[in-house]
């Protein structure tokens, strides 16, 4: 008798593959198309700029400032949680989108990024958005990508699994 092993979900990283590739392109497009400190151009006013910069550091420019060591500091976490959630993925049943999807869509975001550290030790971010009056920092396609697959972790996670039976 032949055991076969249960699907797992590792072929959900068809996503962040795209992911990866959409993330690369968009900021090709924005170093050709933008020019870094120009004023912003107006997508949807008051809403929505596209706007070049670059981020040597992670989330909200922390460690921005420091000497170089961020760079590859954030290359190996990033490759760490990627591979983490990919030891995840292997854990996780193909059927079940609602861990996969997201975990997925982490991984790419994170490793979209890296290429921009390896490559040119900075991020290049270029999406502006406006909440009311007060400007969100500037990210890019993989940030949102690593956003949106926590979110959605977080509340798939919160809203999932059968319901508890009423205590008598």
């Amino acid at each position: 008798m032949t055991v076969r092993p249960k699907p797992n979900a590792l072929s959900w990283l068809w996503l962040a593959a795209v992911m990866i590739v959409f993330d690369q392109l968009t900021k090709w497009w924005a170093l050709t198309a933008l020019q870094p400190a120009e004023t912003p151009h107006p997508v949807i006013p008051g809403v929505l700029n596209w706007t070049l910069t670059f981020n040597t550091g992670a989330a909200f420019s922390f460690l921005a400032d420091s000497a170089g060591w961020q760079r590859w500091f954030f290359v190996l976490l990033a490759a760490v949680i990627s591979g983490t959630l990919g030891v995840w993925l292997s854990r996780t049943p193909r059927h079940d989108w609602r861990t996969a999807a997201p975990l997925a869509l982490i991984v790419g975001g994170a490793l979209g990024n890296v290429i921009d550290r390896v490559h040119a030790a900075k991020v290049t971010d270029f999406i502006q958005v406006y909440l009311g009056s007060y400007p969100f920092p500037v990210f890019n396609v993989a940030d949102s990508a690593i956003s949106v697959g926590a979110a959605a972790l977080i509340v798939f996670s919160l809203f999932s699994g059968s319901p508890k039976p009423a205590v008598r």
